[in-house]
């Protein structure tokens, strides 16, 4: 069976590692706040994508609680806060 996983960010680092994620077998589904960058990394990787934070959480875990940690960027800061709100 497949560990389900949220991945939050498909920047630099993150668009590769979750890759990295998918490629060893996890069950993963991306949030990114552009959709399109997001789109892609589905294509590419053939994981799944959700439309807000909290719903990539609930997608891996079956409910909207969340451990996320904090960022100093911008839009990871604003993700941390959709996911906790």
């Amino acid at each position: 069976m497949a560990t389900k996983a949220a991945f939050i960010g498909l920047g630099v680092m993150g668009y590769p590692m979750a890759g990295h994620l998918k490629k060893t077998g996890h069950d993963v589904t991306v949030y990114n706040r552009t959709a399109a960058k997001a789109e892609a990394w589905v294509k590419e990787y053939g994981g799944t994508s959700a439309a807000t934070p909290a719903a990539a959480r609930i997608s891996s875990t079956g409910t909207a609680g969340a451990r996320v940690a904090e960022s100093t960027g911008k839009s990871r800061a604003w993700a941390v806060k959709q996911v906790t709100n």
